[in-house]
């Protein structure tokens, strides 16, 4: 009877794999075998003497060199021919855009998708982006121009899922020409997919979407879900093309006049151009770095060698040449993006939407090397009114950092919201509430700093004591008030009414000099009030100011504020469903 184990198992391992002979073992290694009849050679070691004969080997060489065939496949794209077409027209492949986003080697999932085993025209991976695992997705123009069919959506949904499930930030390379009509309605099936997709995880995780060639109907759709969408020159991306508009409508129109970059920036589609497919990436990679993973961490803290505890006199300049211009002193209006520069690390800030609604500014920056969501007023655009535009750019950009914990500044120089029918009409009061409401649904760290204008209802819906600020500032140079100069007329109405009296008696003898009189004892009344009432001090009194900050100490008073919020934050989502 054979000893259980030992020789018994050697053998029937060598039988397995067919052993070699004595005289094989003596011919490959050179040595004689032992008496037992077993040599010591590796049987699985290629022998470039003796070809493989067996129909084992054939076949495992057979599956080896398929798999070689599939890896190659979904790596071939559309084939040399159409990728030399991208090129002509100055566009990348989706593989060459992914080499733009990271140095190392993309981690491609699905990539024998669909019938053909080629991807099925969209690009799924995971990206390694200074350290930080990223879901892209990219179409592939190359094959059936990047279209969706009945798979694919299903295919481009499991990577958004797999986002949301590991708390991965996702970035989109959008180049599509929308549904794939001969699939039928499974293209719109695969888009429904999609869509769905991108909704469930809105608000999970941060995405960021970039345009490249022509995107129609779902292509267009699929984008805007996202979080940011950035858009360079020469591409075009809307629910119809130019063909269909002049079929349907008669209406003759470029497809850059109809969904160019500068259309979407306008409107608010985007929230980026660029004047590249590079320069889009690039921008991408910087955007990213101001966003935290998902809506249960921080945005990545970036150590700074820029001290807050400082006194910035570039500060101190701009408010008194600003505030001390001859005729206008402090009704002066000034770019606020100046002081912005002087409370961010090393004068830097990554603005959303510049080119749209320049009278209020949302930007992105660092202070300590913490990123910090900025909401300012601009009074060098439109006197700084908060219009139906500017509120609605300012809501979409507090509800962004109120879901993934980014704290928050306001810097406030508003005298209210944008009077008129114009503005009636277009819903500023619709507007003005959301904006509004998503000031007191702010649950992370938040600061304001009034630098001069404080008026009315747009005082009271911005970041105040009463709406949730953690701590409202004021420089010396503060306007906080009901009403601007015009409530002179309230305040000191039996005078007011004697001055008009008067000019109406006077005027009849000598209107010029009447009028001059007028002019000058109004001048005195407006001084009056905007010494007595326009200032800080009434709301100092009351508590809705905690304490005055001088000009150059901003960055100080509101950096250590900030740290010692920080400090006892801890990042986390938002109860319930909540989206963006």
């Amino acid at each position: 009877m054979a000893p259980r184990g030992g020789a018994c198992r050697h053998l029937h391992r060598h039988a397995a794999v067919s052993a070699p002979t004595q005289t094989e073992g003596r011919r490959r290694t050179g040595t004689r075998a032992g008496a037992s009849g077993y040599a010591l050679d590796n049987p699985f070691a290629a022998d470039a003497g003796v070809a493989l004969r067996s129909e084992p080997a054939q076949a495992y060489q057979r599956v080896l060199a398929r798999g070689e065939e599939l890896i190659a496949k979904g790596r071939a794209l559309g084939g040399p021919a159409r990728i030399l077409q991208q090129h002509a027209k100055q566009r990348m492949t989706v593989l060459e855009r992914m080499q733009v986003l990271t140095a190392h080697e993309p981690n491609i999932l699905w990539q024998n998708w669909g019938e053909q085993l080629d991807g099925a025209s969209i690009v799924t991976a995971i990206l390694d982006i200074d350290g930080r695992d990223v879901a892209v997705y990219g179409h592939d123009f190359t094959q059936r121009a990047g279209s969706m069919d009945a798979t694919n959506g299903a295919k481009l949904a499991k990577l958004l899922y797999l986002a949301a499930e590991n708390g991965i930030p996702v970035i989109g390379l959008n180049d599509s020409a929308g549904a794939y009509v001969p699939a039928g309605v499974g293209g719109l099936d695969g888009y429904a997919q999609a869509f769905t997709a991108m909704r469930r995880i809105n608000g999970a995780v941060p995405s960021i979407m970039i345009m490249f060639g022509y995107n129609a109907g779902g292509g267009s759709y699929l984008p805007r879900q996202g979080s940011y969408v950035i858009q360079p020159a020469n591409t075009f991306f809307g629910l119809t093309g130019p063909d269909v508009v002049r079929e349907s409508l008669g209406e003759d129109i470029t497809a850059d006049e109809l969904g160019g970059p500068a259309v979407h920036s306008a409107s608010g589609v985007v929230d980026l151009t660029a004047e590249t497919e590079s320069d889009a990436l690039k921008l991408a990679l910087k955007l990213l770095s101001y966003l935290p993973d998902n809506s249960h961490s921080l945005a990545p803290f970036s150590p700074t060698s820029d001290p807050i505890d400082t006194y910035m006199e570039e500060e101190a300049i701009l408010l008194h040449r600003a505030l001390t211009t001859p005729n206008s002193g402090f009704n002066t209006p000034f770019d606020i993006t100046l002081f912005l520069q002087q409370l961010v690390d090393h004068g830097d800030y990554f603005a959303i939407q510049p080119g749209r609604a320049r009278n209020i500014v949302t930007a992105y920056g660092r202070m300590g090397g913490q990123v910090v969501g900025f909401v300012a007023n601009n009074s060098a655009f439109n006197s700084g009114y908060i219009d139906v535009a500017a509120a609605q750019k300012a809501t979409r950009f507090i509800r962004f950092c109120n879901l993934y914990n980014v704290p928050m500044i306001f810097i406030e120089d508003v005298t209210g919201f944008a009077p008129g029918s114009e503005q009636e009409r277009a819903g500023i009061v619709q507007a003005g509430r959301a904006f509004l409401d998503a000031i007191v649904d702010l649950r992370v760290p938040r600061l304001t700093l009034i630098v001069r204008n404080a008026y009315g209802g747009a005082y009271a819906s911005y970041n105040n004591y009463s709406t949730g600020a953690d701590a409202v500032f004021a420089l010396p140079t503060a306007r906080i008030a009901v009403m601007g100069p015009a409530g002179r007329q309230f305040i000191y109405k039996d005078e007011f009414r004697e001055i008009l009296a008067e000019y109406r008696r006077d005027r009849q003898s000598d209107e010029a000099a009447a009028a001059r009189e007028r002019d000058r004892r109004m001048a005195g009344l407006t001084q009056r009030y905007e010494s007595e009432l326009m200032n800080p001090e009434e709301a100092l009194k009351l508590g809705s100011v905690s304490r005055i900050v001088m000009p150059g100490y901003s960055r100080k008073v509101l950096g250590e504020f900030l740290q010692l919020k920080m400090r006892h934050y801890t990042p986390s989502a938002m109860a319930g469903v909540q989206r963006e």
